[in-house]
């Protein structure tokens, strides 16, 4: 086991001030991650308010990760150019501005350039967010603690988002689904102002990518934007297929240049160390089973059980427990004692046998034995990813690469969502036409019973494949795991500064 030096903590007011960051920290990171899911429940209400189309509804999804997925390298190395401090603290005051102009939103238009406003400044708060908790505890022993907690809440947000979007919902109305956030800006912001000291900044100031910054943000905006159009249109349609190939070239385009390049966007060093690069390809395939069980469990509990969206939220807590359980036991236990290997690959595993055991619901399964073993599994195999994969995202990085390391983590997390959601319905669209067409033609009797029981059948069937594409994944995750980590505990760097010295 690798022997730690602890820098020694820097107090305020008998508190250790890393903590009180990392607080800080933590609600900045829930705001953002919520954010994917917190709207989705308050679609339904927002389309009758404001009277758009169900064509138009993807766009007030797809606008936030479009602008988010798209523009987090830059944000990243804006973090490491200009000065984490200032790049958070904008974030914040940019992100709440966005939202309460979406939650004033009169209209369709004003509603979707608000989500894409928050997917920029999203896009420049969360590589700030993950880049101060790395030099706040870099060199200390509670480093793996700390990325345990902030894993944790990357993990169970979007569970959160659900159940807080369904009881804004409910009892209040859709638009503080998004004026919610201003509330946890406030927050953010006045702990940021009080808790954060200055940060130097990188000493390329001058010096910006501008090549590999077009081409980067080209590149993921035509690749979400493929997946997001392939979701509605199929994965034959001409759009799609420009669109994603037109994305795959851009990348290409930019890992070249960045080898040219005198001053990269996205230094390559970041990404050929094995343990960086390791935990963004874990934290693709990661992303696209986990949003998996968001979208296609919500829609199972609603529109088969007939669950509110209170109740939905309410069924998804177990698995924000056991997220937050096991990320914490995690990366205060067992990441000095285990490798990332072995934590990784465990969670993984776990949650592919989770994700299979979901195949197995039925059109009235009970909630207690065919629903929450499943949730449990997935919940605790994805704390041990999500912990273990963020610290080992950032580990050895040099501080003035700690920005666009922490971009391209929440890149790959971005990216790996949009697959999924995609991908995912695609699978569950096929199966569902594929059920109906073999058993149409056989089917007899009252032609309303059978339309429903076509119709009950179709969904559960799409339900089920999506489900175990999910479990194939964190499978293939596991394979990748096991492969590309090395069977040993991180080393943290005893001379390492933490930021608070500055």
């Amino acid at each position: 086991m690798t022997v730690v030096r602890e820098q020694p903590a820097v107090m305020g007011q008998g508190i250790d001030r890393r903590w009180l960051i990392l607080g800080v920290l933590a609600i900045a990171q829930l705001m953002v991650v919520l954010d994917a899911t917190i709207v989705n429940i308050a679609l339904p209400d927002a389309q009758q308010s404001l009277g758009f189309s169900d064509g138009q509804r993807q766009w007030v999804v797809t606008a936030y990760s479009l602008a988010f997925g798209s523009l987090l390298l830059l944000g990243g190395r804006i973090n490491d150019l200009c000065g984490r401090k200032n790049s958070f603290i904008s974030g914040l005051i940019g992100f709440a501005a966005a939202s309460a102009l979406g939650g004033w939103g009169p209209n369709f238009e004003i509603l979707v350039l608000a989500r894409a406003l928050q997917g920029v400044f999203g896009a420049l708060l969360a590589p700030a967010a993950l880049s101060l908790l790395t030099v706040t505890f870099a060199g200390s022993a509670d480093r793996t603690r700390a990325f345990g907690v902030f894993g944790a809440i990357s993990g169970a947000g979007g569970a959160i988002g659900l159940l807080m979007g369904g009881v804004l919902t409910e009892y209040l109305s859709w638009h503080w689904c998004l004026y919610v956030n201003v509330a946890f800006a406030l927050v953010a912001l006045v702990g940021a102002i009080v808790f954060l000291p200055a940060h130097e900044k990188g000493s390329n100031t001058k010096s910006l990518d501008w090549w590999g910054t077009v081409s980067v943000t080209a590149g993921l905006f035509f690749l979400v934007y493929g997946f997001a159009n392939s979701e509605s249109h199929g994965w034959s349609d001409v759009m799609t297929l420009t669109f994603l190939g037109a994305g795959i070239v851009l990348l290409t385009l930019f890992v070249w240049i960045e080898t040219k390049v005198r001053h990269p966007l996205l230094p390559m060093r970041v990404l050929t160390d094995r343990l960086r690069g390791a935990s963004y390809l874990v934290m693709l395939i990661s992303a696209v089973g986990m949003f998996g069980i968001f979208l296609f469990l919500t829609y199972y509990l609603q529109q088969m059980l007939g669950y509110s969206p209170i109740s939905t939220g309410i069924a998804f807590l177990p698995m924000v427990a056991s997220i937050a359980l096991s990320a914490s036991f995690s990366g205060a236990v067992l990441a000095t004692r285990f490798s990332p290997r072995i934590l990784v690959t465990s969670g993984l595993l776990l949650s592919a046998v989770g994700m299979a055991f979901l195949t197995t619901i039925d059109i009235d399964s009970a909630y207690l034995t065919g629903i929450l073993p499943g949730l449990l599994a997935v919940g605790l195999g994805l704390g041990f990813v999500f912990s273990s994969a963020m610290a080992s995202s950032t580990a050895g990085v040099r501080a003035d690469d700690a920005g666009v390391a922490s971009a391209t983590v929440n890149t790959a997390q971005q990216v790996g969502g949009s697959i999924g959601i995609a991908l995912l319905s695609s699978v569950a669209a096929t199966a569902a036409d594929n059920f109906g067409a073999k058993h149409a033609a056989a089917a007899s009797g009252d032609p309303a019973a059978v339309a429903r029981q076509l119709a009950e059948g179709a969904a559960l069937v799409s339900y089920h494949s999506a489900f175990w594409v999910a479990a194939a994944f964190f499978a293939v995750g596991a394979l990748v795991s096991a492969a590309l980590y090395r069977n040993e505990i991180p080393q943290q760097d005893p001379d390492s500064e933490p930021v608070l010295a500055h």
